[in-house]
């Protein structure tokens, strides 16, 4: 019988906000189990009374790391200490990381080297150079956001030009029958390989409802089962 996977979510407290800590947890709960929760920073901060309740409710265990240095946290280095102590242990199968900040960046990928994955949780505006160093990096606020439509039905959706480009290089890539059709599963698996790709960014549950609310792609059910999905557009 297969385990859990056992994933740990560190938190930097004083780089990310409480809003979005339910949207991390429904995430990061699909891809294994959290047996490992912890939220860092100098609690004696009004700015951190947000995450006070939380910890407690969530079962997360707060970190206490004081300023070294003022005006300088420390909370980073704790962080990565705790991280590559948790590595080390070898029971770890993933790290999701909460924060926002591109000091993570050398964390993210020597995690990497490891195996195991790695998947960040921060702001649109986190710099590119830590989202892929991710296995996957989620906007937290587009989770927010799918979230609030979750059950609101949408015909179709303006496409950005970056999506387009990963779905369609992904279906490219992949096996295509006479018609044009490819396996729904492998355009899917062939776009995450694009390190920073997830249906959830772009406002989706799935990749089938996703792709099938995409004027661009024409989606079928095929003898077996599985979907089968080919660009029209």
């Amino acid at each position: 019988m297969e385990r859990d996977r056992n994933i740990a979510l560190l938190i930097d407290a004083d780089n990310a906000s409480p809003d979005h800590l339910d949207e991390v947890l429904l995430v990061l709960g699909e891809l294994g189990t959290i047996n490992i929760r912890r939220a860092y920073g100098n609690w004696s901060k009004p700015a951190l009374k947000g995450w006070g309740q939380l910890t407690s409710q969530h079962s997360i265990q707060p970190i206490q790391q004081f300023d070294v240095v003022k005006g300088k946290s420390a909370t980073d280095m704790r962080m990565v200490i705790d991280a590559m102590d948790l590595l080390y242990r070898g029971q770890l199968d993933g790290l999701g990381i909460m924060s926002s900040d591109s000091d993570f960046l050398p964390l993210a990928q020597r995690i990497r080297e490891a195996g195991l994955k790695v998947y960040g949780f921060g702001t649109a505006k986190t710099p590119i150079s830590f989202q892929n160093s991710c296995d996957r990096f989620f906007d937290v606020q587009a989770l927010a956001e799918n979230g609030e439509q979750a059950d609101e039905v949408h015909e179709s959706r303006p496409v950005e030009a970056e999506l387009l480009n990963v779905l369609g290089a992904a279906w490219k890539q992949s096996k295509r029958d006479e018609e044009g059709y490819a396996s729904l599963s492998e355009v899917g698996q062939r776009a995450k390989a694009v390190l920073s790709f997830s249906v959830r960014n772009y406002g989706a549950r799935s990749l089938s409802e996703l792709v099938r609310a995409m004027p661009e792609f024409q989606v079928k059910e095929s003898e077996g089962g599985g979907l089968l999905v080919r660009r029209v557009r």
